[in-house]
This record gives structure tokens, sequence and C-alpha cells, in this order.
């Protein structure tokens, strides 16, 4: 198959698969391992990009090894979903409105757990 015919991956898909394979290694991680588990033809030069990305994200950090570097996760999917979430809050003017609009729209389920979540006692960190 010839890359004009490959299916057109959705934005992040790439990025949510490098992070997912980077995250089964045993540590830090070369982008040449990244490239040879996942198997799917990506070049060497995609992997790199895709890698950069997360880093400037802070989804990834990387440590330098030799002449290239070494790249570990710094974040679950969760963290990354809630880093995208404040960026997009700290993005927008009228913060409270943002809040009440995403807050009004929760599902009961979720609206629940949001309660619960605030009302376990803070951290001193975040105090």
């Amino acid at each position: 198959m010839d890359h004009r015919q490959r299916p057109r991956r959705r934005q992040g898909e790439l990025e949510a698969l490098v992070l997912s394979t980077l995250r089964e290694a045993d540590g830090p991680a070369t982008a040449g391992w990244v490239q040879e588990r996942l198997g799917s033809g990506l070049a060497h030069t995609t992997v790199i990009t895709i890698l950069t990305r997360l880093l400037a994200k802070g989804a990834v950090t990387r440590e330098r090894t030799g002449r290239s570097f070494a790249w570990t996760p710094a974040a679950d999917q969760a963290g990354l979903a809630a880093r995208r979430m404040r960026r997009v809050l700290d993005a927008e003017r009228d913060r409270e409105a943002v809040l009440a609009s995403f807050v009004t729209g929760l599902g009961p389920d979720d609206e629940r757990l949001l309660r619960e979540l605030l009302s376990l006692p803070q951290s001193e960190d975040e105090a």
C-alpha cells in the first residue's frame, strides 16, 4: 500500500500511540526503539517529530545519550487530557463562564464525581 492510500489518522492519535509505546519501556527509550515497537512503517523522522511535539506539551522528557536522546513519559493519558483542558481554559478571558458552562454540561455521574473530588482535602502543595 503506498502512502496515498493509507487512511488518515485523527489528530493526536499518533501522539497517543507513541506515548503508549513509550510507557511500555523499562526506562528511557530511544526514538528507534519506539519506531521498532510501533512496527507501522512510520519513518524515524516522524517518530522524532511526534516525540518533540510531546516534549513541547510536557508529556515526555528527554536526556542526551550519545548523539541522540532517550525519552521518558512525564504524564499518563489523564494527565495529558488535564493539561489540554488547562490550556483551553487559560486561553479564555472569562474563566468563570467557561467553567460554569463546562460544569452545567456534565452528566449526573460526572457531576457527582467532580463534587467528590472537590470535597477532598487539599494537599499542602495546592493550598
